[in-house]
């Protein structure tokens, strides 16, 4: 088989790429359109999660309420940016972990607030 038609699969993926890789193998034949297809399969379905809590930490954490146009460039940044995010570092480093792990602590905390908020409000009535 020619070496050049090779693409080589980490075999220490973080879990969440693992799962979307997972039947891949050591190595992507590029030749074979079933390989491929499996391979940017895999990419895509860890892009849309990149994204997805990319989206949730942004909104949990930082977002404030902006006019529509700055709303979809604010956006439209953080989805091309998540991409050559997870096209560099994806299958490196546990970027969709990390952003499900903050999702979770800041979901933790709004909740919190919000309580917080409530029986403050509640108390001064």
């Amino acid at each position: 088989m020619n070496e050049e038609n090779m693409l080589n699969v980490p075999n220490d993926l973080w879990p969440i790429a693992d799962m979307f890789f997972q039947g891949l193998g050591a190595e992507v034949n590029m030749n074979n359109e079933d390989e491929v297809a499996l391979l940017f399969r895999g990419f895509f379905l860890l892009y849309l999660t990149v994204v997805a809590l990319a989206i949730i930490t942004f909104k949990l954490g930082f977002a404030r309420k902006l006019p529509l146009l700055q709303n979809i460039i604010v956006y439209g940044v953080l989805v091309v940016g998540t991409f050559f995010l997870t096209l560099i570092l994806g299958l490196n480093l546990p970027i969709a972990e990390s952003l499900l792990a903050s999702a979770i602590v800041l979901g933790i905390y709004r909740i919190r607030l919000h309580r917080e908020r409530e029986s403050r409000n509640e108390s001064s009535s």
